[in-house]
C-alpha cells in the first residue's frame, strides 16, 4: 500500500476516503463556508480544504463521479486533471454543469473522485520513420460502429 502525506488546510476538509474496499477511486468533498451554486453552462474551482504529498513517480487523477453525471450532469472539464507529484498546493475541482438547471454544492458533498497511479517520464527518439502496423495511422472510427452488416 502506498503511502500519501495529506495536511488539512481547513479545519472542515474531508479527508478522501475509499467508498467500498475495491473503489479505485477516493471521494473528494468540497470544503466551503457556505453553499455555493454553479449556473448552467459555467464552471466553478471548489476547493477540498487539503494539499498532498505524493511519491516521486506518481500523479493523482480527478475525476468525474459517475452519480452527479447522471443526474445533474455535473462533471469536471479538464477530466481526467493531473496532480502532479512535485504540486504542494490544495487539491481543487474544476466543476462544470452542462445541465439545463442550476447545481448547489454544499460542504461535504463528494464532488469528484482521485485515483492515484505510478506514472513514467519519457524522452523521445526522433528517426526518420515508425515501424509498420497492421492498422498504421487509421484512428477515430477505422473499427466500425460495431454493429454487424448484413
Amino acid at each position: 500500500m502506498l503511502k500519501v502525506k495529506i495536511v488539512r488546510l481547513n479545519k472542515q476538509a474531508i479527508v478522501p476516503v475509499y467508498a467500498t474496499a475495491h473503489a479505485a477511486g477516493m471521494d473528494i468533498s468540497a470544503c466551503l463556508d457556505a453553499p455555493v451554486t454553479l449556473a448552467p453552462f459555467s464552471t466553478m474551482l471548489v476547493p477540498s480544504g487539503f494539499a498532498i504529498e505524493l511519491p516521486e513517480g506518481y500523479e493523482a487523477q480527478l475525476r468525474p463521479r459517475s452519480g452527479l453525471a447522471l443526474r445533474s450532469m455535473i462533471s469536471l472539464p479538464n477530466s481526467p486533471a493531473t496532480i502532479d507529484a512535485d504540486y504542494r498546493g490544495e487539491v481543487k475541482v474544476i466543476l462544470i454543469n452542462y445541465g439545463k438547471e442550476p447545481f448547489t454544492v454544499n460542504h461535504g458533498d463528494r464532488i469528484a473522485q482521485m485515483v492515484v497511479a505510478r506514472v513514467e517520464q519519457i524522452y523521445f527518439e526522433e528517426v526518420g520513420e515508425l515501424a509498420p502496423t497492421v492498422r498504421g495511422a487509421q484512428g477515430f472510427g477505422h473499427t466500425g460502429t460495431g454493429r454487424q452488416e448484413a
